[in-house]
């Protein structure tokens, strides 16, 4: 049985590693072509999901991302001309992080081709798999995805209480 166990997580980490190294290639060559970094993709995407905006707080929920490197986003991002604060009078770094962010007309220009290049990317990387088993993958990965996170706080707990 522990053979098993052991096949079975090599197997599913060498897999998920190789899914995120592939997905980081993805994002850098796609967004390449539209002169953003992959980084960029994860805020365009939900901001575009999300018209009435986000603060920059929820999309690091959302992304189960850092404060840092969304804050580092969203300025290359306004910089750009892709997004802007929407009411935000005063826009000191510590006010922007709950301000809410808005795509801006070209920042939507430019989401439609972040959401065509993930469109792609996930057509293609699905199409060996029927409905009914892309749906039961995805189900199976969020209950990974929630107990391994479940599994972590409890580490984290136990740790605090050593």
């Amino acid at each position: 049985m522990e053979a098993a166990m052991i096949e079975r997580f090599e197997t599913f980490t060498t897999n998920i590693a190789s899914i995120y190294k592939n997905i980081v290639k993805i994002k850098k060559y796609e967004m390449n072509k539209i002169g953003l970094k992959g980084t960029h993709v994860t805020c365009m995407n939900f901001l575009n999901n999300s018209p009435e905006g986000l603060t920059a707080a929820e999309i690091c929920v959302l992304a189960k991302e850092n404060k840092a490197g969304i804050s580092r986003a969203l300025a290359d991002l306004l910089e750009q001309g892709l997004v802007e604060y929407v009411n935000a009078e005063d826009t000191s770094d510590k006010r922007k992080y709950r301000a809410k962010v808005i795509l801006t007309p070209k920042g939507i220009a430019y989401a439609q081709k972040v959401n065509a290049a993930i469109n792609n990317a996930v057509s293609f990387g699905g199409s060996d798999l029927s409905d009914e088993t892309r749906a039961v993958f995805y189900s199976a990965l969020k209950t990974i995805s929630a107990n391994l996170e479940q599994y972590c706080n409890e580490l984290e707990r136990n740790d605090d209480h050593e």
